[in-house]
């Protein structure tokens, strides 16, 4: 080795990390230029990182020779001469051993990393694992720490390698698990496992239950940093953790990390939302589980430790254990619904409860109930309502209970009358003097009881304005821009409460204010201004037109912008993806290709602040791409001319690593389909495989420019919550745009769905799953939300191709039907036989071969357990006796029997139970027009008039109506005997101050019925009130 090549490196290396810029860039253009092209500097960087006494110089010539050895898929290191190498692999690991500096060793390491990474697989360097396993267990401590932190980052690059090696792996991690002088060795031992963990056979049972051996050991090394304040390290347990997720489901481990879990979700929170501790780590677990996981693996064994936990006399107890169950809501909500008998108590108890800490916890936990189970905690309203007034008394709960109310209120509806007066009396006495934070979520909850109230907040509206209009013009970083954030969107809310008309006197200051808020630099308030654009254009429809000119460019801006400011790294969106779900990095380095061939290690960056700025950014431009649609939609044909613009923009944005701008931008671009499409005056289309009615050109290139790129997307589309609303919004477009918009592209759209439906789309994908394997039936909810979607997409193109979708059903059929089993959760039941029925409702008479597959599957849900299913099998019987070509009539009173129950619904019922009694009472309704004569009138027509009228699903009162029409026509003497309450019904349907509940054409047969009657027996009209709607009244 060349001696002044090495010394001509240090001296390059030591300019480098000086603080002239000019000396810096000129150092790095030498090294780049003379030195890391050649393979002679591997080891000079080597004896460098072995002599130079300067700590900052060893720590750059370890990085920069991880680069070298690295470089060019290791072509460097592999051109270098044997004999160097082998110098190189001996005298490195005892030169880390001897190394004193932590960031030194620690970047030596991943060196040794990535030699091995090259010469493992090669089978070139045999001494390394008897090395690391000597120095694992080294009497040293500090040899104990270099030793599993060089096999941690080498497992990291090449576990497959080293495979055959996990059983003696697994006794050497039981042995450092309980190191007794090191929580360094202790966490990086965690870490190890959580890489080999990924790569374990789940067939091979010995190697699982060695894992699942160590996991109390795991955890008890999350609770050993807890305790000792080593944030960091619980920080990065707790991402191990949400990388085992699929190991945790396949042996169900979940009780058992729950169990670990819960003692830290006790521990302090610090006051700052923003700020991490191990609690709010462990409550993100339980969280990750809740929604990753089936229910029924997670929510027994937690309801157990929430009890527990809950009748603990320590309050830190009682509070873990009330945020616990707070976010396990958003994943077991389904689960948890027919046990919210016994978890009520527990929540209201603890809104009472002696310590304030629980109190708040109780508020948070109301909180995520009133978002996922809107009608149980709507029927509890009398006992919330109260005790969340009480905790608004207290400072110390005050926050708390009005973020509750807030969400409470979200969605009371009705119900908000008997309250209004009382809850904006309290609202604005806190507004005068409350704290700046309290102002916020106070302002928050005014706008939620706007939403409930709507024209009742009428008497409301000009006081609460008078008192919160002030907040627009705060400037003041953090709080102050929180709050005038917060107003903006309140106030869009009391637009959409009390109308146009009354909030037009409002509207060109409102206007001007968020155009303030977009100047000024926070990307939160421009966030509040989009916002508040897209409820005003829905409010004021073509009215907001003329202020498009400086509202869509503003949109646009934000799309384009770039998220990394000035210290912009390149992240792969995988990388990115996952850095910016689990707010932590993966901790391995991600490749950036530049001309060198050089990487970054996000070691190296501050990976939290970058986060911190593009997740405020991504979301800032996720609600400028969804207003980009919504403006459309209002403002009509005054948008053509951003449409090709927007169009383009959005269409960039959905390879973007940040899932809710992809969900925004898939949105909108369809919205923008649909919108052009009602603006193209077209035909209304008729079903079919060939297209009959083709769109006007303008449209047809608008969708091929939009429908590829988002067919494209889902290929590679990782989450499930894109997916579903790509799903939905191809169902909604297809149903508005007919046949025409899939043209070309049927069977892409249509392997979507049966992907999907067979649960191996990219999304739903396990690597550690057999593509023959079949899908497990107990899966999480949020899986259970995606195969319904898919569902909506089937349904939208049976409607769309009519009798030619006959040869794609029966694809179809076995994969949905499959989803009605006892074994499978509510959602598919119910989704499975929902989608069944919208598809009879579309192919009409074509489904007639497959009747009777069809009638057993429906026979079978009407008895199902659930009034949801019971609700969509009534609807589907309905459907296939009015839409198959086969004489069912012999079916009629097995129909009517199975039916029968589903009447017996008392006006306090749950809604699923009253939607199944009106679906009940539109499938009589159709089973009396398509033969009347097969129907034991006499029994039926006592129970099916005492249904009416219809109480939640108008819809159903279209074959009602029909039926009694037909009655009327064919059979009037029968219908006699309840001719004074159909009276009553019909006055019902009618009354001009209730929401329509009925169509146009219903309608006026229905009109035209009452006259035809009231030429009989005019006195029974009158004393009905419906004189009004004779001829002539």
């Amino acid at each position: 080795m060349d001696p002044n090549f090495v010394q001509n490196l240090h001296n390059l290396l030591v300019q480098t990390i000086s603080n002239d810029t000019i000396s810096v860039k000129a150092a790095t253009a030498q090294l780049n230029a003379d030195f890391y092209k050649t393979p002679a500097c591997i080891p000079a960087l080597a004896s460098v990182l072995a002599s130079s006494p300067e700590q900052p110089v060893r720590q750059l010539a370890a990085v920069e020779l991880r680069k070298r050895v690295s470089q060019s898929s290791g072509n460097l290191w592999i051109t270098l001469p044997q004999n160097e190498r082998e110098e190189i692999k001996q005298k490195l690991p005892q030169l880390i051993l001897d190394e004193e500096n932590n960031l030194v060793r620690h970047s030596a390491a991943r060196v040794v990393a990535a030699i091995a990474t090259i010469e493992i697989p090669l089978g070139t360097w045999g001494q390394l694992l008897p090395f690391l396993h000597q120095t694992c267990t080294s009497s040293q401590v500090t040899h104990r720490e270099v030793g599993i932190y060089i096999l941690f980052t080498v497992l990291e690059n090449i576990v497959e390698g080293f495979q055959e090696h996990l059983g003696s792996f697994f006794k050497l991690f039981e042995q450092l698990l309980t190191d007794p002088q090191s929580i360094e060795v202790r966490i990086t031992t965690v870490r190890a496992l959580g890489v080999i963990a990924q790569y374990i056979d789940s067939d091979d049972k010995n190697d699982l239950k060695s894992f699942q051996a160590l996991l109390p050991a795991m955890i008890q090394v999350i609770g050993q940093c807890v305790e000792t304040g080593n944030e960091t390290g619980a920080r990065q347990l707790f991402d191990v953790l949400e990388t085992l997720l699929i190991l945790i489901q396949s042996n169900n481990l979940a009780p058992a990390i729950l169990e670990g879990l819960m003692p830290i979700a006790t521990e302090d929170e610090p006051e700052d939302l923003d700020d991490d501790a191990p609690s709010r780590s462990a409550l993100r677990i339980i969280d990750g589980l809740a929604t990753n996981l089936p229910p029924s693996q997670v929510f027994p064994a937690l309801r157990t430790l929430i009890v527990s936990y809950f009748s603990s006399p320590d309050p830190k107890n009682r509070r873990g254990a009330m945020l616990a169950l707070g976010v396990s809501v958003e994943g077991c909500s389904e689960y948890m619904t027919p046990l919210m008998g016994e978890v009520w108590p527990i929540v209201e108890t603890g809104l009472v409860d002696g310590d304030a800490t629980v109190r708040k916890a109780s508020c948070v936990a109301v909180s995520c109930l009133c978002e996922w189970l809107e009608d149980e905690c709507s029927a509890r309203h009398a006992v919330l309502i109260p005790r969340i007034m009480d905790l608004m008394n207290n400072s110390e709960t005050q926050r708390s209970a009005c973020t509750a109310l807030d969400a409470l209120l979200e969605i009371l509806h009705d119900v908000i009358d008997q309250y209004l007066p009382l809850i904006m009396e309290r609202l604005a006495g806190l507004l005068e003097n409350a704290p700046l934070p309290v102002k916020a979520v106070v302002t928050g909850a005014i706008g939620s009881a706007a939403h409930a109230s709507k024209a009742g907040f009428l008497p409301y509206f000009q006081p609460t304005m008078a008192h919160i209009q002030h907040f627009l013009v705060l400037t003041g970083e953090g709080e102050e821009i929180e709050l005038r954030g917060i107003t903006m969107d309140a106030i869009g809310t009391f637009a959409e409460a009390v109308g146009k008309d009354v909030f037009r006197p409002y509207f060109p200051d409102m206007m001007k204010q968020a155009f303030q808020g977009i100047e000024m630099g926070s990307a939160r308030l421009r966030e509040c201004s989009f916002l508040f654009f897209g409820v005003m254009a829905r409010v004021f429809g073509e009215e907001f037109a003329p202020y498009l000119p400086n509202v869509v460019p503003a949109l646009l801006a934000s799309c384009k912008q770039d998220e990394h400011g000035e210290d912009a790294i390149s992240l792969s969106v995988a990388d990115a993806s996952s850095a910016f779900a689990s707010g932590s990095s993966p901790s391995n380095a991600i490749a950036v290709a530049d001309d060198a061939d050089t990487s970054v290690e996000l070691e190296d960056i501050n990976l939290e602040k970058l986060m911190d700025v593009n997740s405020a950014i991504a979301v800032e431009k996720e609600i400028a791409a969804d207003t980009i649609g919504t403006l459309f939609a209002a403002c009509r044909g005054h948008f053509f001319p951003y449409v090709e613009q927007s169009a383009l923009e959005l269409v960039s944005l959905l390879p973007h690593y940040y899932e809710g701008i992809r969900k925004s931008a898939t949105d909108s671009l369809l919205e923008i389909v649909r919108t052009f499409y009602d603006l193209s005056d077209p035909q209304e289309w008729t079903p079919g495989g060939h297209v009959a009615v083709p769109l006007s050109p303008s449209v047809k290139e608008l969708v091929g420019h939009i429908l590829i790129p988002l067919l494209e997307m889902y290929e590679t589309e990782d989450n499930k919550s894109v997916a579903s609303s790509l799903c939905v919004g191809l169902a909604e477009t297809i149903t508005k745009v007919g046949p025409a918009f899939v043209e070309g592209h049927l069977e892409t759209v249509c392997n979507i769905a049966i992907q999907i439906l067979e649960q191996k789309a990219f999304c739903q994908q396990d690597p550690d799953q057999d593509e023959t394997e079949e899908a497990p039936e107990d899966q999480a909810e949020y899986d259970s939300v995606l195969i319904s979607s898919a569902g909506d997409l089937v349904s939208a193109l049976a409607q769309a191709l009519g009798a030619d979708f006959t040869p794609a059903f029966n694809t179809f059929f076995p994969l949905i039907s499959k989803y009605y089993k006892k074994s499978r959760s509510l959602s598919d039941r119910s989704s499975a036989i929902g989608c069944l029925a919208e598809i009879i409702a579309g192919m009409k008479g074509a489904i007639t071969s497959t009747t009777q597959p069809l009638l057993e599957l429906f026979y079978r849900a009407l008895s199902d357990p659930d009034a949801e299913v019971q609700s969509n099998a009534a609807f589907a019987v309905g459907q296939l006796v009015e839409n198959t070509q086969h004489d069912l009539a012999p079916q009629y009173l097995q129909l009517l029997g199975a039916l029968r129950p589903l009447f017996d619904a008392a006006p306090d019922s749950p809604a699923a139970k009253l939607n199944a009694k009106d679906n009940a009472a539109g499938a009589v309704g159709r089973l009396i027009v398509r033969n009347t004569t097969a129907i034991p009138l006499d029994q039926v027509l006592p129970i099916f008039v005492g249904a009416l009228p219809l109480k939640n699903d108008y819809l159903e009162n279209r074959p009602v109506f029909r039926a009694i029409f037909h009655l009327f026509r064919t059979n009037g003497a029968a219908l006699l005997p309840f001719l004074d309450t159909l009276l009553q019904v019909f006055a019902h349907v009618l009354d001009p101050s209730q929401a329509s509940q009925v169509g146009d054409d219903i309608r006026a047969d229905l009109i035209q019925l009452i006259a035809m009657i009231n030429a009989e027996d005019p006195a029974k009209v009158q004393a009905s009130g419906l004189a009004i709607f004779l001829p002539g009244a």
